[in-house]
């Protein structure tokens, strides 16, 4: 089943099993076919990890690239940003004031849209600021925008890096093995096996059963989880080392297609409850609004 399908079929589950969630994912189902859309028109060279430079990478289990290698493809992806800015004016009342000011900027030069994804890529959290204040516009909801205008390239890279790993091996660090984000999603497969899928660039990787991965901490009196009795094919894993807090799908017990960010935005009830309770989510949620 491609993306596009998987998308459609997962928001029309999951609004017809929380209807609350139906105007978010108006929004969200177009921006996702639309980065599909453009994930077909990025051109990228590949990124290159020489053998000896992978050696190491290896052998001290440090991520392939760090966030600002990533390469962009910065036509498709300026193209993508005004379209979600369209989309924003035409279906989201919360992100339509952004997505007209933003439009506006680059049209009149005031805003460049390569210097936006550099920013992303670096995290420089006081250039967005001061842009977004400039704008009229909250920090976050720029970063929103501008990171899911680059997120087909950030796919694309990690998908052309993750030929350099054994698909079916275990990473044990907390961190993606391709840029080093943490996780935003862990998910429980056929056998009870676990992977990690990262805040940043989508990658998904194997990972250990039982460990927080934003501490590493591997004491099972420490480590619980709680679920609702409505959900429970949804939980939220808790580690009461650092306190923080990470959602899991168990796609045993879910018969929709699973696209982890559709996943991810219909489950932010459960972010909320962990947060509630003074939990701290342990990676950036670039799709929250």
């Amino acid at each position: 089943m491609g993306n596009v399908d998987r998308i459609r079929k997962a928001v029309a589950a999951v609004k017809a099993d929380r209807p609350a969630y139906e105007e978010v994912l108006d929004f969200y189902e177009k921006l996702f076919l639309a980065q599909e859309t453009a994930k077909e028109q990025v051109q990228l060279e590949p990124i290159q990890i020489s053998e000896e430079l992978l050696s190491i990478k290896r052998k001290e289990e440090l991520p392939l690239i760090s966030r600002e290698d990533f390469a962009v493809d910065i036509e498709t992806s300026e193209t993508l940003l005004r379209e979600i800015c369209r989309v924003a004016m035409e279906t989201n009342e919360v992100l339509a004031g952004a997505g007209t000011r933003v439009t506006g900027a680059l049209d009149k030069g005031t805003l460049e849209a390569s210097v936006l994804f550099s920013k992303v890529l670096s995290a420089d959290e006081n250039y967005l600021a001061e842009g977004a204040q400039k704008l009229g516009i909250d920090k976050k909801i720029l970063a929103l925008l501008v990171y899911s205008s680059i997120r087909p390239s950030l796919s694309i890279c990690a998908e052309q890096l993750a030929t350099y790993f054994d698909k079916d091996a275990v990473w044990k660090r907390g961190y993606c093995p391709i840029c080093g984000s943490p996780p935003a999603l862990s998910i429980l497969k056929d056998e009870g096996e676990r992977s990690l899928a990262c805040s940043f660039c989508d990658h998904e990787w194997q990972a250990r059963r039982i460990y927080c991965p934003f501490c590493d901490n591997e004491d099972q009196k420490t480590l619980h989880y709680f679920f609702s009795e409505e959900e429970k094919d949804y939980r939220v894993d808790v580690c009461d080392a650092c306190k923080k807090y990470l959602k899991t799908v168990d796609t045993r017990k879910i018969e929709h297609p699973i696209y982890t960010l559709v996943e991810q935005i219909s489950t932010l009830h459960l972010d909320m409850l962990a947060q509630e309770q003074g939990l701290e989510s342990g990676s950036p949620l670039w799709l929250r609004i």
